[in-house]
């Protein structure tokens, strides 16, 4: 079982990036996909999540970006429009079974992956 992260990179505020994250040895068919980031010094944090085909978001991405998967359900996308510097993070991909209330709890989600950097400069 295995997730890989891809897609980040170094942009300009305003930009847009997409993240991908692949699966192996499962599908999302009935495991929830969600993306967290860290940035330096902080905590890691939820991004966004999408679990039996509903999606959830941090409300300081909530209309820029989007999170979604793919009809044969071994991958999950993150559109990420109009960065901002302050989205500079290393961007994991995780896989789970959290319930609603845990959806944006990193220790809901039992498969991580590698992590993806993301840069945005002002």
């Amino acid at each position: 079982v295995q997730l890989q992260a891809s897609g980040g990179g170094a942009v300009q505020a305003g930009d847009s990036l997409r993240l991908s994250c692949a699966a192996s040895g499962f599908t999302f068919n009935n495991l929830a996909a969600g993306w967290f980031r860290q940035a330096p010094g902080k905590e890691r944090e939820f991004v966004a999540a999408i679990r039996l085909g509903r999606t959830f978001y941090a409300d300081s991405v909530n209309g820029r970006f989007t999170i979604s998967r793919d009809r044969d359900k071994t991958t999950v996308h993150l559109l990420m429009n109009g960065l901002k510097p302050e989205d500079t993070a290393v961007y994991y991909c995780a896989a789970g079974t959290p319930i609603i209330s845990t959806i944006r709890t990193s220790t809901a989600y039992s498969y991580w992956g590698q992590g993806t950097q993301v840069a945005v400069s002002s």
